[in-house]
């Protein structure tokens, strides 16, 4: 488990895109349509984070409309095309006032060492290679594209004591009280 006092200290999540906001499966159809599926659980739990302000980014080497069209659906700023991720998180430290102790960095499978060696707290998502594991603080249960983004997210909540006050902000906005 994690110890709560680093939960408590991060300010902005961040997670690699293919493979942790998906399955790391792409599909082209004719025209050169790319697909990919992302889930339901990990967006919901996006939108509990703008609840309480807690900023979420996504980062991807790929270039793709499918995550364009998905963060714009749930307002996360997409960093594309970034291969060197590590470098694109100090910038966001940076021009955010953060340190990168205080940033959460979720990822998959190699090109995400660098990134995952700078940060506060570097997870895994449970289908990860072994040396992203072996780099992370915490390794999620569920596997990438499956809600492990929703489990990092309801960790961080919880400790933060903020997870009340996601749930009941976000219903809220969905199905306001009648009174």
């Amino acid at each position: 488990m994690v110890d709560q006092a680093l939960l408590a200290r991060q300010k902005l999540l961040a997670c690699d895109v293919d493979g942790v906001l998906t399955d790391g499966g792409i599909t082209y159809a004719s025209g050169n349509l790319e697909t990919k599926a992302f889930s339901i659980k990990d967006g919901l739990g996006i939108r509990l984070m703008h609840v309480v302000h807690f900023p979420v980014i996504w980062v991807a080497k790929r270039m793709s409309d499918a995550v364009t069209r998905r963060a714009a659906e749930l307002n996360v700023v997409a960093y594309q095309g970034s291969a060197n991720k590590a470098a694109l998180l100090r910038r966001v430290a940076e021009e955010r006032g953060l340190a990168l102790a205080e940033i959460t960095y979720i990822g998959d499978d190699v090109d995400d060492l660098p990134a995952l060696r700078i940060v506060g707290l570097p997870v895994a998502v449970g289908d990860a290679v072994r040396a992203v594991r072996d780099a992370a603080r915490y390794v999620t249960e569920i596997p990438g594209g499956y809600g492990a983004v929703r489990e990092v997210i309801e960790l961080l909540l919880t400790a933060q004591g903020r997870m009340e006050e996601a749930v009941a902000g976000y219903l809220a906005q969905v199905a306001p009280s009648e009174e």
